[in-house]
């Protein structure tokens, strides 16, 4: 498949551990766009087609919750899944992130095997 075929991946974490390896794991089937705060990722949704997004909860400037709620709430990136990742494991952490619109979760360290079939299944 050429890329422009391809389905874009945005990936927001401010760790780059994080995101060489997701982008990593992904650029064989995805095209991958990167954001290291969830300012620069609500620039990049606003400014270009994304499909699907991984997003870290905690980060410095605007944390995932918050910029899982400013997606939700504007009409051009509602639609758009949101995967959170996460260290934290308490309920009320996914509890909260479900109330703001995400779609799934995934624990870090991240599982590859997780990870393509979560992307795969919110991209169908």
């Amino acid at each position: 498949m050429n890329n422009n075929n391809r389905r874009t991946v945005l990936i927001v974490d401010d760790t780059p551990d994080n995101i060489t390896l997701l982008s990593t794991l992904l650029k064989d089937k995805y095209n991958t766009k990167v954001a290291t705060s969830g300012t620069t990722a609500l620039q990049i949704v606003a400014s270009s087609k994304v499909d699907l997004i991984l997003l870290d909860i905690m980060m410095p400037d605007v944390d995932g919750i918050e910029t899982c709620r400013r997606l939700k709430a504007d009409p051009a990136s509602a639609a758009i899944p949101v995967v959170f990742l996460t260290a934290k494991s308490q309920k009320e952490d996914e509890a909260l992130g479900l109330s703001v619109g995400a779609a799934d979760f995934l624990r870090k360290p991240v599982n590859p095997d997780q990870l393509f079939s979560r992307v795969a299944a919110h991209l169908k």
